[in-house]
């Protein structure tokens, strides 16, 4: 994984906000990061996790490096000089909707230079949230990335992750970097396909990867794959959750481990993306029954 470390400050109010007053809730602080929550996904399920990522040298960023490795992940962390350690605000609306603020701080300042060949040998699969592809000097390092796992022999696999920072240059901008990147197989819910395409239907989006994933919640993933013009569903059982914080990346790592499992055991392709979305599925659901853990500063 390549992408952002980062302290996630959560509220969830119990009920809407209202202007210039205060309302009941929650408020946690917990170690996030689309690409770090991935990682430790991946090797809560068992498999080898690995996170390249940039933070400030400051005591967050100690902490949030230390409560990765300690969930099993090998952690290659860029220490930026005179940067903070990115932080995110996110509001849990009553119905579950997320909104997010965003201060990325040191995780923008990964530079290409900063990457290292040796980081990448032995790797199955390469994955980067789509905001690892935008903006100077982070989205050169994710391009370059790509490069190192693809020298290495790895695949590599995208999550839209948010459509508003793909988008922010138009439509046709971000068209044009996804189809630099060349993803094996890219990754996004219902919305942000949609909002990418200007259309609900996803798949013109095999034109920029060989197949795609589609996270569409409680109703499971639609999987699309363009050899063998495949469309199919794959169901999942729903799960009651206040915050779905974190689950589309659980899902993303329950993916990658069912995916390379299936392609290891020789399976099709087709095959091994109906295990990579079913172990997706499973993996989201056991994000939303056991919740997040707070992030220990010490």
């Amino acid at each position: 994984m390549l992408g952002d470390l980062t302290a996630d400050v959560v509220l969830v109010p119990s009920r809407p906000l209202e202007r210039a007053t205060d309302v009941p809730g929650q408020v946690a602080l917990r170690r996030g990061g689309s690409a770090a929550n991935t990682a430790s996904w991946v090797a809560r399920l068992g498999a080898e996790g690995a996170l390249v990522c940039a933070v400030g040298r400051d005591r967050l960023g100690s902490a949030l490096v230390a409560a990765l490795t300690a969930d099993g992940v090998r952690v290659h962390a860029v220490r930026v000089a005179g940067a903070r350690t990115a932080r995110i605000g996110i509001v849990v609306e009553p119905d579950g909707e997320r909104s997010f603020v965003a201060d990325r701080g040191a995780a923008q300042l990964l530079a290409a230079a900063m990457l290292r060949a040796a980081w990448f040998r032995g790797a199955d699969v390469l994955h980067l949230p789509a905001y690892s592809l935008l903006g100077r000097p982070l989205g050169e390092a994710g391009l370059a990335a790509i490069g190192l796992a693809r020298a290495a022999g790895a695949r590599v696999t995208i999550d839209l992750a948010s459509s508003a920072p793909l988008l922010a240059g138009g439509r046709d901008a971000a068209l044009a970097l996804l189809e630099r990147a060349a993803p094996d197989v890219l990754i996004a819910t219902e919305d942000e396909a949609a909002r990418l395409l200007g259309r609900r239907d996803p798949s013109p989006l095999l034109r920029l990867a060989p197949a795609i994933v589609v996270k569409r919640g409680a109703r499971g993933a639609t999987v699309l794959e363009r050899a063998g013009r495949l469309r199919f569903d794959v169901a999942t059982r729903p799960v009651a959750a206040a915050d779905t914080t974190g689950a589309g990346d659980a899902f993303d790592a329950g993916f990658l481990v069912g995916w390379v499992a299936g392609l290891r055991r020789g399976s099709s392709a087709a095959v091994a993306l109906r295990a990579g979305a079913a172990a997706g599925n499973r993996a989201a659901g056991r994000h939303l029954r056991a919740g997040i853990a707070e992030l220990d500063l010490g």
